[in-house]
């Protein structure tokens, strides 16, 4: 995150150019174009049991308002026709090499987010092509070449404004924030489609009167601290389209984790049983695709008083399985129990993550309680 220290006010480093590349409903196509009678259709890539979850969903899903990380049963209430299909994580994986091979003859300063998008800095590129988006251009066309699949593009000067291009066009499409754009760009934006502001933070500035970039402009940097602490300063910086942070290659993921904040408190165990199951399954998912496997479960408590709790286990071996992760999650809340407050978030992580030909994958966890 931007600093808040007065580095900030100094002359501003060289104009970079970044790309942003995000899969169109990566899994989801990937299934459509490996079978020819999903095409065209409502698909989710996830399980359709009672607690199953969405991985991704089609965009003939999204127009129902199936989406990712959504319970199975709700997209199945909203989109009755939907087609459920089992995730290839490998297969995906091995499409996902195939891109960043793409990504690696233009430029080695690439940052993987997940399987299906990357930040790429082309500021000075392998191939000495002098506009970024003719960049996006080829590597778009490559891969649709090469794979047969959509990726959108955002092209601007910082990661922030990058991420919001990319979603700007999608499906298919690709748009460019320019540094005489990027203030103006961010002041009509509602701060709910501020990459990394959820629903509960949208709600928080919603009350405090903030509703867009510019009400957030509008505000000083000691008051969106006293209200966001950390992430104030981040939202301060960002609000004038300012974000200095670099594309960081081959940056190593240390942890993985979900969280949900929900519309209710809860006080009993069941429910909030019930709340971890998605948690689970999304960590779980990433850590499928990633290939990557984790020693340390962390459970996360926010209170009602927005108290935080959290407690951790650390085992001998990673963690084989999502009935393993499910278990020793389940174990830290029980243990818990009675909680002293309502419960306004719970949030799952795994961490010490290490890759699964490195993990003893298969070793049978204790239940440590």
């Amino acid at each position: 995150m931007p600093s808040s220290g007065p580095e900030q006010d100094a002359a501003p480093p060289a104009i970079r150019k970044i790309i942003h590349i995000d899969m169109d409903a990566f899994y989801a196509s990937v299934e459509q174009r490996d079978n020819p009678e999903l095409r065209g259709k409502p698909v989710a890539v996830g399980g359709s049991r009672e607690r199953g979850v969405v991985a991704a969903a089609s965009y003939e899903a999204r127009a129902f308002g199936v989406r990712s990380a959504m319970p199975s049963v709700t997209a199945k209430r909203q989109c009755p026709d939907l087609i459920f299909v089992k995730p290839r994580f490998e297969v995906y994986k091995a499409i996902s090499q195939q891109i960043r091979a793409i990504f690696a003859e233009h430029t080695p300063i690439i940052e993987p987010l997940s399987l299906d998008e990357a930040y790429l800095d082309v500021t000075e590129n392998l191939r000495g092509i002098p506009l970024a988006r003719d960049i996006a251009l080829q590597i778009r066309a490559r891969i649709k070449a090469e794979t047969g699949l959509n990726a959108s593009a955002g092209i601007s000067y910082n990661k922030f404004l990058a991420k919001l291009a990319s979603d700007h066009r999608k499906p298919n499409g690709q748009y460019v924030i320019s540094p005489e754009m990027g203030p103006v760009f961010v002041e009509g934006l509602p701060v709910g489609r501020f990459h990394g502001i959820g629903p509960a933070t949208a709600a928080k500035f919603n009350a405090l009167g903030i509703h867009t970039g510019l009400d957030i402009r509008n505000q000083t940097l000691p008051f969106l601290q006293q209200h966001f602490g950390k992430a104030g300063n981040h939202y301060y910086w960002i609000s004038r389209g300012i974000d200095n942070r670099p594309v960081r290659a081959n940056r190593i993921r240390k942890s993985v984790g979900a969280e949900n904040t929900f519309s209710t408190d809860l006080t009993e165990f069941e429910p909030m049983l019930a709340e971890l199951q998605p948690l689970i399954d999304k960590v779980w998912q990433h850590c499928e695709a990633s290939g990557n496997r984790g020693r340390t479960v962390t459970l996360k408590v926010k209170f009602a008083d927005f108290d935080i709790m959290t407690r951790s286990r650390s085992v001998a071996h990673a963690v084989g399985s999502r009935e393993d992760l499910a278990r020793l999650s389940v174990a830290l809340l029980q243990s818990e129990m009675p909680l002293p407050k309502p419960v306004r978030l719970l949030g799952v992580s795994l961490s010490s993550l290490q890759q699964q030909n490195d993990a003893g994958a298969d070793a049978q966890l204790p239940l440590l309680i």
